[in-house]
């Protein structure tokens, strides 16, 4: 499920949170947040994962650079695997591993400058003499596209389109091979996250960067990504090539979530699909297929047993019993 040159292979990853549970003991439920989910990511490419608020692509990616330990699973950099890793080695590999998260400004020390911000982890990975880190700090200033004269400025003077390409260059300080953004743009005026995703695909050329890129916006993902993984309740449902997937998705869960886009033309006549049915959750996901509650298709064997993701043709996986199993 990617190229040859994988730099990261996620192998049946699960995450379980317990939930509840009384101070005298009384059983705790479990909450499925990432059950089971396997995938790779090509050197160089973006891999966009897509879904609803709550199916665990957030917590897929946090798992991925140990920042959430997983239940379970083998997740491989570079065919080294980090869940095996100590804290001092793990600490070590973050130096290529970085995340861009969703909220701009709550991510930004608001006591720090920027360029505080942005030099901080070379000064933990105690890299470069301070002069060094100054020139550093300028360099990547100029690579998001904010004038270096910034440099001792707060995040507070700052609009959120300017906030995210600091978080964007702090990501980049380390000069890192793999960067999972998460929800990056989602914060942002419209007007604005076009921006990003083009600064964020000029980044990747320049600097050669992997990408996770983490979204429920498939009208953003589209113009990223190499290839798109839709997940769905805890669950991958759908991965291929981005083109295959809006061109002709083949999971019903991925089919509602691209009639749900909007379209530019107000005179375009589009059929979008209504779910019906009970919105269930990871504390207590359903029997067999978990889309099957919703499904407008929904058969017998769908309520049973849980569909694989297999390939139905050529690097188009898909978990569902209308295309084969």
């Amino acid at each position: 499920m990617g190229n040859d040159q994988n730099l990261i292979e996620v192998r049946r990853l699960t995450k379980h949170f317990p939930s509840g549970g009384s101070l005298l003991g009384g059983p705790r439920h479990i909450v499925r947040a990432v059950d089971d989910v396997s995938f790779s990511i090509g050197q160089g490419e973006t891999l966009g994962l897509v879904g609803e608020s709550g199916c665990g692509k957030t917590t897929t990616g946090r798992c991925i650079l140990r920042l959430i330990e997983p239940t379970s699973g083998q997740i491989r950099f570079e065919g080294t695997d980090l869940l095996q890793l100590n804290r001092t080695h793990m600490r070590a590999m973050r130096r290529h591993m970085q995340i861009i998260f969703q909220d701009p400004y709550s991510s930004l020390n608001p006591r720090m400058t920027i360029g505080k911000i942005i030099e901080e982890p070379l000064i933990v990975h105690r890299l470069g003499t301070k002069a060094e880190r100054q020139e550093r700090v300028r360099k990547l200033l100029a690579d998001v596209g904010l004038d270096a004269g910034y440099i001792n400025r707060y995040p507070h003077e700052f609009s959120g389109g300017q906030r995210q390409r600091v978080g964007i260059a702090r990501a980049l300080a380390l000069n890192p091979k793999f960067i999972v953004a998460d929800e990056p743009v989602s914060a942002l005026d419209v007007s604005i996250q076009a921006q990003i995703v083009n600064l964020l695909q000029d980044l990747q050329e320049q600097y050669g960067l992997t990408y996770l890129f983490i979204s429920h916006d498939l009208s953003v993902v589209k113009h990223i990504s190499t290839r798109v993984g839709v997940m769905y309740l805890g669950k991958l449902v759908e991965l291929a090539p981005s083109e295959t997937i809006y061109r002709r998705p083949l999971h019903p869960y991925t089919q509602l979530l691209l009639s749900s886009i909007p379209v530019a033309d107000p005179d375009a006549k589009r059929e979008r699909m209504i779910l019906k049915g009970d919105l269930p959750t990871a504390l207590n996901p359903p029997s067999g297929c978990r889309f099957h509650t919703r499904c407008p298709y929904v058969m017998p064997e769908c309520k049973e047993k849980e569909p694989e993701l297999v390939e139905v043709e050529k690097d188009h996986h898909v978990a569902c019993y209308l295309v084969g199993q």
